[in-house]
């Protein structure tokens, strides 16, 4: 017997197709328990917003009650509201018990 083997014809081609996942919104909502330095401070650490972004989105939650601050993926937006959650209290106000609140939305 001859070492050769013939293998059948693989021309099923394989459409690969990547499936994103849908973006979802975190949403900075509004309380009279922090002040503008503090959300300033707090984008600029934990999103990286420079203090003008920082600004326009402390007044946005101020004046409408809340401001999208990052679009991202569902595990990374978790990840970024329990930072929120967890960034804790504003020292400047002395009634200021824990930090500010944030929630979930898909992105549209």
């Amino acid at each position: 017997m001859s070492g050769t083997a013939t293998l059948p014809d693989t021309d099923v081609e394989q459409e690969q197709r990547t499936k994103r996942q849908p973006p979802y919104n975190v949403i900075l909502l509004n309380d009279d328990d922090h002040t503008y330095e503090y959300v300033i401070e707090m984008l600029k650490a934990l999103f990286g917003h420079p203090v003008e972004k920082g600004y326009q989105l402390a007044k946005l939650v101020d004046s409408t009650g809340r401001a999208v601050v990052c679009t991202t993926s569902l595990e990374r937006a978790e990840l970024k509201r329990d930072q929120i959650h967890a960034y804790g209290p504003d020292a400047r106000i002395p009634r200021c018990q824990g930090s500010m609140t944030a929630e979930l939305e898909p992105a549209e």
